[in-house]
């Protein structure tokens, strides 16, 4: 039985990554489907996240790596998957994915949708908490593999945080110097 877990990944997270390995053991085969989604204007390249993705599910033999557009259920039907893989992490998650599971049924019936609950360790993460933090200078290394988060820091002109650590004193103390400079 082939699984398709189709989104942007942008980037992956610990959280995907947990719901990829879970899938692993319970389907033959489960392709990881990275959408080339338009309307988005992501951080990394489809091809950057393609390689991002391989790198962190290389221990898994019986996980494939995409990329498509259009719609999902076409190309699980493309690919002879017979299951849509979607995680949930809370009751918000949980509408609009059955919503998108229905929706997916009226345009092919062969094709199931399974949901997994995400880990409890993960059920606050997303891509966008991700880059979030990131993008304010934040560490993320205990929230995605330490490849993707040297590859985040670059996107952000960073240093890890970990190697290079700010403290809040430090900050304030910065912040007293600055200020009695321009006095």
């Amino acid at each position: 039985m082939i699984a398709i877990y189709p989104g942007s990944f942008d980037p992956i997270t610990l959280g995907h990554l947990d719901l990829i390995q879970r899938g692993s053991r319970l389907f033959d085969e489960v392709i990881v489907a990275v959408l080339r989604n338009p309307n988005k204007m992501p951080l990394f390249t489809v091809q950057q996240r393609l390689e991002q993705i391989r790198l962190a599910t290389k221990h898994l033999p019986n996980v494939e790596v995409d990329s498509f557009d259009g719609l999902t259920v076409n190309y699980a039907q493309m690919r002879q998957a017979q299951v849509v893989l979607r995680g949930l992490r809370a009751v918000s998650d949980f509408e609009i994915e059955l919503q998108m599971a229905h929706t997916n049924k009226t345009l092919s019936t062969q094709i199931e949708t399974v949901f997994l609950a995400t880990s409890n360790e993960y059920s606050f993460l997303s891509s966008s908490v991700v880059k979030e933090i990131a993008k304010f200078g934040g560490s993320v290394n205990h929230l995605v593999p330490p490849h993707i988060a040297l590859d985040i820091y670059q996107c952000y002109n960073q240093n890890s945080p970990a190697l290079n650590p700010i403290t809040t004193e430090t900050t304030s103390h910065l912040k007293r110097i600055r200020m009695d400079k321009e006095v």
